[in-house]
């Protein structure tokens, strides 16, 4: 069966009333409350603090900055493989790197003194002028040769084009917004310290948080059973969370830490803009000649982080020459991150915007040119994919939109005074996987218990690791019950990557296996009383671990370190990817040129689907939030000063139900024996991949006005003199 049963979430009334816990729900024995202090230049150094208003705040327990430090070091940098969001420790030195760093903690009784006392600090600086922007003077581009690929003679294939797009495409920054904000609550009982965050990785964070308080990894709990949204935005160590167990420890008594909103803007990661170089050339026909993408993007002083989309944007379609490469761009800014597939979004909106630009130009239906493309070996090294179902997800995708009415010629569909568009765009998303274990109890009423060291972000995995437990052991998925979120369980994944199915049911299905082999069972012939009476006891554990076959021994060690192993993707002898299909209605106002986005409709395959209900709201989601990154979502900085100006979610706009009107997601049978045990491929990023090229490309189709940067505003589609 590769599309599972869609059961209702396990954990769906726990949610709906209020009884699941998420980090900030923990109660802890009278608790101090934190609040963060934050700078309010873009570049300098604290040459003063005066904190004597803030401690005649009444409940003001403590004030500490660079002239009161915490003794705290910073963790390896996780875009380094190590675990933590930057590289530095904040309020260490009186430095200040960027505009909304924090640059001081004020501890108190309540909230309300604590938030008090913060606004009544006083900050002396010195500062100089930020280079925080593309186009300022002063930012720092690092050239990273030993990221690009290069495959055949570039130059040559763009000659031998009929017809070629050279274009620069431009992404904008985007800030996390999860429903659920930022907090840390830290309690010590003696020298063990128990931490209770938002997390994707409770095993990193645990790992992390010991390195920089100095004491052993075997001391420290983290605790996160549920998630309000992460979408990377929680998968490496924040930079206050040992800031606040140091304080706890120094205060001794459990401290509570909500970032607000707006500070979570600055304190936490982002999505960098980039800037994109795009040449793509095709012969008669349509076959593609040369490919070769090149990319900008931001990232802080410190830290050279980079998503580098465009290793995968070179995997697509077929190329006679392929040549890529990226470039840091060191800002006056806080360290970038993770955000729902990091590489693709900004990435694919140049590849597929590009690919449709080059349909027009060769007078080919986009859909065709992409299938003249289409590939079953990859173009850089040669290898095949394990699966590749991309023109599939077109052709179901492409019959429900109504894709035989298209015609190529702008404006050519109207509706009163709203000019129609259609537009389509690739989706896809490559296989990641890691080290995983997992301790699996059975016993003879047929109930079964799962602990793993991994993560519900939302996405329904208490339920779909439920399922697989049952249909691996052959027992009902209501006698399974799962343990997720605490670091002190076997270890598992970071919820990341569109790795945690994948991961945790390959394990899974080895542990079942093992306890199969003891009984003599198998899960078609699962009679638990009776196979316990043969066996002479009542109950069963088993403990297993899972490696994946391109992980090193090494790399698999890291999953007793709290490090993160991430393998798959384009591999030596395999490459391993899903795929979907997006396709665009747009409507814009023929004066106005307001955007309206009717219907949106993908089709998407990914090797076994665990459960039909679960996985349709991932990819209904992914779309929703793609929608969001062609029109609304713009995390807008001051070129002047650094400063985030629309640091709140009245002005940084995310779509509405207003917003989102006809919206299908079509799931595509497949089969994928090879690339891993489970024959998961992971769906948690793919759903946004394709969407804001389609939209742009749709807008083209109505208007005639090629966008070639995100968000798309009505300035952008005033009529051209």
């Amino acid at each position: 069966m590769t599309i599972g049963n869609p059961i209702n979430r396990i954990d769906g009334k726990l949610k709906v009333t209020g009884s699941a816990r998420y980090a900030a729900d923990f109660a802890v024995g009278t608790p101090l409350y934190a609040e963060l202090v934050t700078s309010t230049i873009g570049l300098g150094r604290v040459t003063g603090v005066d904190d004597s208003a803030a401690r005649r705040v009444p409940g003001v327990r403590e004030v500490y900055s660079h002239a009161n430090p915490l003794p705290v070091d910073a963790a390896d940098f996780f875009g380094m493989g190590g675990r933590a969001q930057q590289s530095w420790q904040p309020f260490a030195e009186p430095d200040v790197r960027f505009n909304g760093e924090i640059v001081g903690l004020v501890v108190a009784d309540t909230l309300i003194a604590a938030r008090e006392a913060a606004r009544s600090m006083r900050l002396d600086y010195e500062t100089q002028e930020p280079a925080a922007v593309f186009g300022a003077e002063g930012l720092e581009p690092e050239e990273l040769p030993d990221r690009g690929l290069s495959a055949g003679d570039i130059e040559a294939a763009m000659q031998a084009a009929t017809q070629s797009v050279d274009e620069t495409y431009r992404t904008s920054a985007n800030t996390h917004n999860a429903m659920e904000l930022f907090a840390t609550t830290a309690q010590w009982s003696g020298d063990e310290l128990t931490v209770y965050v938002p997390s994707q990785w409770v095993e990193g964070f645990a790992a992390g948080i010991a390195e920089e308080l100095g004491i052993d990894r075997s001391r420290v709990r983290v605790v996160s059973p549920y998630v309000g949204g992460g979408f990377g935005g929680k998968g490496s160590l924040f930079t206050w969370t040992s800031i606040i167990a140091a304080a706890a420890r120094d205060l001794g008594r459990p401290v509570k830490l909500y970032v607000t909103r707006e500070q979570g803007f600055t304190t936490a990661s982002y999505r960098a803009e980039t800037e994109q170089d795009f040449r793509l050339g095709a012969g008669e026909g349509g076959r593609f000649t040369g490919f070769e993408h090149t990319g900008r993007e931001i990232s802080s002083r410190a830290d050279t982080y980079v998503v580098n989309g465009s290793e995968n944007t070179s995997r697509m379609y077929h190329a006679d020459a392929v040549r890529t490469g990226v470039t840091c761009v060191h800002a006056d800014r806080q360290t970038p991150g993770f955000m729902r597939a990091p590489p693709e979004t900004p990435y694919f909106f140049a590849l597929e915007s590009g690919v449709d630009e080059l349909a027009w130009k060769l007078g080919m239906d986009p859909v065709e040119l992409r299938r003249v493309n289409d590939i079953d070996r990859e173009p850089v090294n040669g290898v095949p994919y394990t699966s590749r179902s991309l023109m599939e997800c077109y052709d179901a995708a492409a019959d429900r939109f109504g894709w035989s009415d298209y015609e190529q010629r702008v404006g050519s569909r109207t509706d009163g005074d709203w000019l129609v568009g259609w537009g389509c765009a690739t989706a896809t998303y490559p296989t990641l996987m890691a080290p995983c274990s997992v301790r699996l109890h059975l016993d003879a009423t047929g109930t079964a218990r799962v602990w793993v060291a991994s993560h519900d972000v939302g996405t329904g995995a208490y339920t779909v690791l439920a399922q697989a437990t049952a249909q691996a052991l052959g027992i009902p998925v209501e006698n399974v019950s799962i343990e997720l979120g605490d670091s002190r369980l076997p270890p598992g994944t970071i919820a990341g990557g569109s790795i945690s199915t994948a991961s945790n049911v390959s394990v899974i299905e080895i542990a079942a296996r093992q306890i199969h082999d003891k009984l003599g069972t198998t899960a078609e012939t699962m009679n638990p009383e009776e196979a316990f009476a043969n066996y002479g006891q009542r109950a069963i554990e088993e403990y297993a671990e899972w490696i994946p076959p391109a992980a090193s021994r090494k790399q698999a060690r890291t999953l007793y370190n709290g490090k993160v192993a991430i393998v798959g993707g384009p591999e030596e002898d395999y490459t391993a990817f899903a795929f979907g299909a997006e396709f665009a209605e747009v409507r814009v106002h023929k004066y106005t040129r307001e955007v309206r986005v009717p219907r949106l409709i993908g089709a998407f395959a990914a090797g076994r689907i665990m459960n039909e209900k679960t996985a349709r709201s991932q990819y209904l989601g992914g779309m929703i939030w793609g929608l969001g990154h062609a029109l609304l979502e713009k995390t807008e900085v001051d070129p002047r000063n650094g400063k985030i100006v629309n640091a709140n979610i009245a002005e940084y706009l995310v779509p509405v139900n207003a917003d989102v009107q006809e919206l299908e997601a079509i799931l595509i049978p497949e089969t994928d024996e090879k690339v891993n045990p489970a024959g998961v491929k992971g769906i948690g990023e793919i759903g946004i991949v394709g969407t804001a090229a389609a939209i742009a490309n749709a807008v083209y189709h109505a208007t005639g006005i090629r966008v070639r940067h995100t968000p798309i505003h009505v300035e952008d589609l005033l009529p051209q003199a």
